[in-house]
Protein backbone atom coordinates (compact mmCIF):
# COMPACT_ATOMS: atom_id res chain seq x y z
CA UNK A 1 0.00 0.00 0.00
CA UNK A 2 1.08 3.29 -0.88
CA UNK A 3 1.38 6.32 1.68
CA UNK A 4 0.71 9.51 0.55
CA UNK A 5 1.36 12.38 3.14
CA UNK A 6 -0.93 14.98 2.60
CA UNK A 7 0.03 17.51 5.54
CA UNK A 8 2.10 20.88 4.43
CA UNK A 9 5.37 19.83 5.91
CA UNK A 10 7.19 22.14 3.99
CA UNK A 11 5.67 25.12 6.02
CA UNK A 12 5.89 22.71 9.31
CA UNK A 13 9.95 22.40 8.20
CA UNK A 14 9.87 26.97 8.06
CA UNK A 15 8.26 27.00 11.35
CA UNK A 16 10.40 24.65 13.08
CA UNK A 17 13.59 26.55 11.66
CA UNK A 18 11.93 30.14 12.99
CA UNK A 19 11.44 28.50 16.18
CA UNK A 20 14.66 27.37 16.45
CA UNK A 21 16.15 30.33 15.30
CA UNK A 22 14.33 32.74 17.87
CA UNK A 23 15.16 30.18 20.15
CA UNK A 24 18.96 30.97 19.28
CA UNK A 25 18.29 34.43 19.37
CA UNK A 26 16.99 34.38 22.77
CA UNK A 27 19.44 32.67 24.40
CA UNK A 28 22.16 34.39 22.69
CA UNK A 29 19.89 37.85 23.86
CA UNK A 30 20.06 36.53 27.01
CA UNK A 31 23.71 35.30 27.25
CA UNK A 32 24.60 38.31 26.60
CA UNK A 33 22.85 40.05 28.98
CA UNK A 34 24.02 37.64 31.36
CA UNK A 35 27.54 38.79 30.26
CA UNK A 36 26.67 42.40 30.13
CA UNK A 37 24.91 42.52 33.54
CA UNK A 38 28.37 40.66 34.92
CA UNK A 39 30.92 42.85 33.04
CA UNK A 40 29.01 46.08 34.84
CA UNK A 41 28.61 44.74 37.91
CA UNK A 42 32.53 43.75 37.97
CA UNK A 43 32.58 47.76 36.75
CA UNK A 44 30.86 49.14 40.16
CA UNK A 45 32.79 46.80 42.25
CA UNK A 46 35.78 48.34 40.94
CA UNK A 47 34.75 51.68 41.04
CA UNK A 48 33.42 50.90 44.47
CA UNK A 49 37.21 49.94 45.54
CA UNK A 50 38.89 52.87 44.17
CA UNK A 51 36.38 55.27 45.46
CA UNK A 52 36.70 53.30 49.47
CA UNK A 53 40.70 53.76 48.29
CA UNK A 54 39.79 57.94 47.32
CA UNK A 55 38.06 57.78 50.56
CA UNK A 56 41.35 56.65 52.45
CA UNK A 57 43.74 58.28 50.72
CA UNK A 58 41.88 61.65 51.06
CA UNK A 59 41.42 61.08 55.13
CA UNK A 60 45.21 60.03 55.11
CA UNK A 61 46.65 63.17 52.79
CA UNK A 62 44.29 65.39 55.63
CA UNK A 63 46.14 63.78 58.64
CA UNK A 64 49.38 64.13 56.67
CA UNK A 65 48.48 67.95 56.14
CA UNK A 66 47.86 68.20 59.52
CA UNK A 67 51.03 66.89 60.90
CA UNK A 68 52.79 69.16 58.25
CA UNK A 69 51.36 72.30 59.39
CA UNK A 70 52.11 70.77 63.32
CA UNK A 71 55.34 70.72 62.15
CA UNK A 72 55.74 74.11 60.11
CA UNK A 73 54.20 75.14 63.45
CA UNK A 74 57.36 73.51 65.63
CA UNK A 75 59.78 74.75 62.94
CA UNK A 76 58.93 78.15 63.23
CA UNK A 77 58.99 77.92 67.02
CA UNK A 78 62.57 76.55 67.01
CA UNK A 79 63.50 79.38 64.60
CA UNK A 80 62.01 81.78 67.76
CA UNK A 81 63.82 79.90 70.60
CA UNK A 82 67.11 80.16 68.57
CA UNK A 83 66.66 83.70 67.97
CA UNK A 84 65.87 84.27 71.11
CA UNK A 85 68.81 81.79 72.38
CA UNK A 86 71.38 84.11 70.13
CA UNK A 87 70.14 87.50 71.21
CA UNK A 88 70.86 86.33 75.29
CA UNK A 89 74.31 84.84 74.33
CA UNK A 90 75.24 88.10 72.57
CA UNK A 91 73.84 90.12 75.19
CA UNK A 92 75.77 88.45 77.18
CA UNK A 93 78.96 88.50 74.98
CA UNK A 94 78.29 91.91 74.85
CA UNK A 95 77.85 92.72 78.26
CA UNK A 96 82.07 93.05 79.31
CA UNK A 97 82.80 94.64 76.17
CA UNK A 98 82.81 97.99 77.17
CA UNK A 99 85.51 97.11 79.98
CA UNK A 100 87.44 95.16 77.42
CA UNK A 101 87.07 98.65 74.94
CA UNK A 102 88.61 101.33 78.11
CA UNK A 103 91.44 98.48 79.03
CA UNK A 104 92.82 98.16 75.78
CA UNK A 105 92.50 101.68 75.44
CA UNK A 106 94.66 102.16 78.27
CA UNK A 107 97.13 99.54 77.18
CA UNK A 108 97.52 100.48 73.07
CA UNK A 109 97.86 104.29 73.77
CA UNK A 110 101.21 105.09 73.25
CA UNK A 111 102.97 108.05 75.06
CA UNK A 112 102.51 111.56 73.50
CA UNK A 113 98.48 110.50 72.73
CA UNK A 114 95.57 111.85 74.29
CA UNK A 115 91.78 110.60 73.38
CA UNK A 116 89.57 113.77 73.27
CA UNK A 117 86.22 111.52 72.92
CA UNK A 118 85.57 108.16 71.99
CA UNK A 119 82.24 107.08 70.21
CA UNK A 120 80.55 103.93 69.73
CA UNK A 121 77.77 102.96 67.01
CA UNK A 122 77.41 99.42 67.38
CA UNK A 123 80.46 97.49 66.56
CA UNK A 124 82.22 100.44 65.19
CA UNK A 125 84.66 102.63 67.32
CA UNK A 126 85.45 106.19 66.18
CA UNK A 127 88.41 107.76 68.49
CA UNK A 128 88.92 111.54 68.16
CA UNK A 129 92.23 112.78 70.22
CA UNK A 130 95.40 114.45 70.10
CA UNK A 131 99.19 113.29 69.14
CA UNK A 132 102.36 114.83 69.70
CA UNK A 133 103.74 113.75 66.29
CA UNK A 134 102.26 111.85 63.41
CA UNK A 135 104.33 109.62 64.34
CA UNK A 136 102.75 108.60 67.52
CA UNK A 137 99.02 108.04 65.11
CA UNK A 138 101.33 105.68 63.53
CA UNK A 139 102.38 103.52 66.52
CA UNK A 140 98.42 103.84 67.57
CA UNK A 141 97.48 102.16 64.63
CA UNK A 142 100.47 99.62 64.36
CA UNK A 143 99.41 98.97 68.08
CA UNK A 144 95.54 98.62 67.18
CA UNK A 145 95.91 96.19 64.27
CA UNK A 146 98.98 94.05 66.10
CA UNK A 147 98.11 93.81 69.70
CA UNK A 148 94.59 93.99 70.25
CA UNK A 149 92.09 91.04 70.06
CA UNK A 150 89.34 93.12 70.83
CA UNK A 151 90.06 96.12 68.84
CA UNK A 152 90.61 94.97 64.91
CA UNK A 153 90.43 96.82 61.16
CA UNK A 154 92.08 100.37 62.54
CA UNK A 155 91.31 102.92 59.65
CA UNK A 156 93.00 106.19 59.69
CA UNK A 157 89.89 108.62 58.91
CA UNK A 158 91.94 112.46 59.22
CA UNK A 159 94.84 113.64 60.93
CA UNK A 160 95.13 117.91 60.85
CA UNK A 161 98.24 119.51 61.78
CA UNK A 162 97.23 122.16 64.87
CA UNK A 163 99.14 124.57 67.24
CA UNK A 164 98.09 124.11 71.03
CA UNK A 165 99.31 127.05 73.26
CA UNK A 166 101.49 125.94 76.00
CA UNK A 167 101.69 129.78 77.62
CA UNK A 168 101.11 133.12 76.40
CA UNK A 169 104.61 132.94 74.23
CA UNK A 170 105.20 128.99 74.02
CA UNK A 171 103.39 127.26 71.29
CA UNK A 172 103.39 123.38 70.13
CA UNK A 173 103.20 121.60 67.18
CA UNK A 174 100.28 118.76 67.38
CA UNK A 175 98.52 116.26 65.34
CA UNK A 176 94.43 116.40 65.59
CA UNK A 177 93.38 112.80 64.63
CA UNK A 178 90.34 110.47 64.00
CA UNK A 179 90.54 106.50 63.78
CA UNK A 180 88.38 104.15 63.20
CA UNK A 181 88.20 100.86 64.18
CA UNK A 182 86.35 97.67 64.50
CA UNK A 183 85.14 96.20 68.07
CA UNK A 184 85.35 92.48 68.48
CA UNK A 185 84.23 89.53 71.37
CA UNK A 186 87.74 88.93 71.04
CA UNK A 187 88.70 84.91 71.88
CA UNK A 188 87.75 83.16 74.96
CA UNK A 189 89.84 82.52 77.77
CA UNK A 190 91.31 78.93 77.53
CA UNK A 191 89.58 76.69 80.10
CA UNK A 192 91.20 73.88 82.38
CA UNK A 193 89.14 70.13 82.04
CA UNK A 194 86.28 71.45 84.77
CA UNK A 195 85.29 73.97 82.70
CA UNK A 196 86.82 77.29 85.20
CA UNK A 197 89.38 79.48 83.57
CA UNK A 198 93.16 78.97 83.22
CA UNK A 199 95.31 81.21 85.04
CA UNK A 200 98.02 82.89 83.24
CA UNK A 201 101.31 81.50 83.77
CA UNK A 202 103.44 83.15 86.45
CA UNK A 203 106.70 85.15 84.91
CA UNK A 204 109.94 83.80 85.59
CA UNK A 205 111.69 85.64 88.41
Amino acid sequence: MILINLLPHREAARKRQREMFFAQVGGAALIGGLIVGLIFTWFQSQISTQQTRNAYLGTEIAKLDAQIKDIAGLQAQLAALKARQLAVEDLQADRNLPVHLLDEMVRQLPEGVYLSSLRQDNQTILLNGVAQSQERVSELLRNLNNNSKWLTKPELVEIVAANVALSPREQRRVSNFSIRVSLTRGAPAPKSADGIPAAAPAGKS
